[in-house]
């Protein structure tokens, strides 16, 4: 009888134990949102234990919000898991029998200048005519509801099946005499002007804009400079100057060419004469640890196709995302996707979705996502490093970051939390995001 008057109190305890720390815990989050002056209202969380699949806490975890770049963890496992963990981008180059040539695009966001220039050195000193085959993507070279006013952001070039060099360019401004306006040079020639008004003097401040409402191929330098100073610049059209450095690669290889390329898709006559290939790998960490865009929309684009069997799309790529939360028994029905990076604010989700995503794919993303002092967590929770894997997101008054931690009482969590909020700065929100996740360490 003592004996299981014993036990009795022992489970009366634990459970009076567990009922306290839960308490305690929510206590505690809700204490940091209270401290941190961002609406209530603003705010949406979920976190879970990851061993007992238990709700640890809630907070507007059903409300829509769009989800910046932590919705690359939605997007890049599903096209990873279609074009394969061997997949490598390629560009080839064709002959066939009478010296015409080809170079089939792979939409490679790694193709460089050099990639272009060896794959030229195999044709001939006279080529009759190269032909592109553009067929891998489409042709829409952003994604939908992207800002238009962005279009000068070198995080933000535009993507298609011509890319190169990242779509950008590098301009240089260099100081010249005291009070004297400062020099322009452009790394490589591309058909665009720009309005200096950069002078030399003894501090560095300057601003770059360009309105493509009015002028697409005109950028305008205002401000001050001392020092020589670097400036990436997307491209207006990718595929303008690919052409231009493939005119540049023939000349280097010096081989002669008219410089004007047609379009025509790849057809059996041809046979392979050489081919650059990188491997996806690369791509996955770019994405999920240093967020992307241009990497992450080209990818996505590729998997749709290849679902598809057709030329990538957006589209493609969203029936191929759809079909993997089919089989994955996850319901999206309440969430909304209208790019692969998250850049878009037309994207929907909730916490809840990404919290069940998470889970579901641990094993396969935890290993790829960053920790503190990496990536976009480079600066972010120090003290965390080891114990924290992440994938933060960042747009005009939107802030949001999730992921798993393991915390100093030796439990793990998965966590996601988005806030929306146009009356406080980025860093007030990354700052509370910050809050929330310590807590979480320090009490879990």
């Amino acid at each position: 009888m003592n004996k299981k008057l014993s036990l009795f109190a022992i489970l009366v305890f634990l459970i009076s134990s567990n009922t306290v720390f839960a308490k305690d815990f929510t206590k505690d989050l809700n204490s940091v949102i209270s401290q941190s002056n961002i609406n209530k209202g603003a705010i949406s969380i979920s976190i879970q234990d990851i061993e007992d699949k238990k709700t640890c806490y809630e907070l507007n975890q059903t409300i829509p919000r769009p989800p910046a770049s932590i919705q690359k963890l939605i997007t890049t496992l599903p096209a990873v898991e279609i074009l394969g963990e061997n997949y490598n981008f390629e560009t080839k180059l064709y002959k066939n029998k009478i010296g015409n040539y080809i170079i089939a695009l792979g939409a490679d966001p790694y193709l460089k200048y050099n990639d272009l220039k060896n794959l030229t050195k195999k044709m001939p000193a006279e080529v009759k005519s190269i032909y592109i085959d553009d067929s891998i993507i489409d042709a829409q070279e952003w994604g939908e509801g992207w800002q238009w006013d962005d279009d000068i952001n070198p995080l933000m070039p535009k993507f298609s099946a011509y890319n190169i060099d990242r779509n950008t360019i590098n301009i240089f401004i260099e100081p010249t005499m005291e009070n004297a306006p400062a020099n322009i040079i452009f790394e490589k020639d591309y058909p665009t002007s720009f309005i200096n008004n950069v002078i030399t003097g003894n501090k560095t401040e300057y601003k770059i804009e360009k309105k493509s409402y009015e002028a697409p191929d005109i950028i305008t330098a205002t401000g001050v400079i001392n020092k020589t100073v670097t400036v990436k610049i997307p491209v207006n059209s990718p595929k303008k100057y690919f052409k231009l450095r493939l005119t540049d690669a023939l000349l280097d290889n010096q081989k002669s060419n008219s410089g004007i390329f047609y379009n025509k898709k790849l057809t059996n006559d041809y046979h392979l004469v050489d081919k650059v290939s990188h491997n996806i790998s690369q791509a996955k960490i770019d994405i999920l640890k240093n967020s992307d865009n241009y990497v992450s929309e080209t990818l996505f684009k590729l998997a749709g196709g290849k679902y598809k069997n057709t030329t990538g799309s957006f589209e493609a790529g969203k029936e191929m995302f759809n079909d993997y939360c089919k089989k994955m028994n996850l319901d999206n029905s309440h969430i909304n996707i209208m790019d692969a990076s998250g850049v878009s604010k037309n994207n929907l989700m909730n916490t809840d979705f990404m919290i069940n995503y998470l889970l579901i794919n641990k094993d396969q993303l935890e290993p790829i996502m960053a920790t503190s002092g990496e990536g976009t967590m480079a600066d972010r929770l120090l003290y965390l490093k080891g114990n924290i894997k992440a994938k933060t997101g960042t747009l005009a008054n939107i802030s949001t970051i999730t992921g798993f931690v393991s915390t100093q009482n030796g439990h793990k969590y998965v966590f996601c939390i988005m806030i929306q909020d146009s009356k406080s700065d980025n860093k007030d929100k990354k700052l509370l995001e910050d809050n929330l996740i310590k807590t979480l360490y320090l009490k879990g």
